[in-house]
């Protein structure tokens, strides 16, 4: 029997100029602006940095929000797109794994639907140390992530061109860990998110008085879209 060959990582810079339609832009903009709140409460001063951070979609609202952003992305293609709209906002071609950046400058790091695309346990964990490393004592590392109890996104990887099959849904404790290991204590580990791309415009708000619904039911908000775990710097363990 020949082994089985995992499918390649998605190749970015292919499918730049088609990502950004790749969801409903109201189901979108309602998750931007659910991060964007989050966001905005512990983004209280200093430079945030997004890693990850895709065409920018996100970052472009924190830095609207009144926020100095940085983005970071391995890809050229989708920090062309970010640039092409922005070109004033800071952007660094760059992984996640290996941050090019010195130790505790950021206020806030965060990182939004990455690390399931990062996949490989060992650079993983790389990522959440390096997100903590350069985040300053006090400050707050974000990891917003595809949650692997949700039964949905099996179904939804396999529609949108940026999934190829080479992806891992990351678990809580994995996360956890490679925060602990940063010197980035977890405050908050928690699920949210539960309206589904195929949700209606004249839907959408039902769909959202159903999320805070099960957001704030302890045994069902377990299946909710994503894992956001928040962690507060402690000190610096490179020292």
């Amino acid at each position: 029997m020949n082994p089985t060959v995992a499918p390649p990582p998605t190749d970015f810079d292919t499918v730049a100029d088609v990502y950004d339609e790749s969801l409903p832009h109201h189901v979108v903009e309602h998750y931007l602006n659910k991060r964007l709140a989050y966001i905005g409460r512990y983004a209280a001063s200093g430079p945030v940095l997004d890693v990850g951070c895709g065409t920018g979609v996100l970052l472009e609202r924190v830095v609207d929000a009144g926020f100095k952003g940085v983005g970071l992305d391995p890809s050229r293609g989708m920090l062309t797109q970010l640039r092409a709209r922005r070109p004033e906002i800071s952007t660094v071609v760059g992984d996640g794994a290996a941050l090019p950046f010195p130790d505790e400058l950021f206020a806030l790091v965060y990182c939004v639907a990455v690390l399931h695309h990062v996949a490989e346990k060992g650079a993983v964990r790389r990522t959440l140390e390096e997100m903590s490393r350069v985040t300053r004592p006090g400050g707050y590392v974000l990891v917003w992530d595809h949650n692997p109890a949700n039964p949905y996104w099996p179904l939804l990887m396999r529609r949108v061109p940026q999934d190829t099959g080479g992806e891992r849904l990351i678990p809580t404790d994995e996360i956890v860990g490679g925060l602990t290991a940063g010197a980035a204590r977890p405050v908050e580990c928690r699920q949210l998110g539960f309206v589904p791309d195929f949700t209606p415009p004249r839907m959408l708000s039902a769909a959202q008085l159903a999320e805070r619904v099960v957001e704030s039911v302890p045994l069902v908000r377990r299946l909710c879209a994503h894992n956001v775990i928040l962690a507060v710097k402690d000190g610096n363990k490179h020292s």
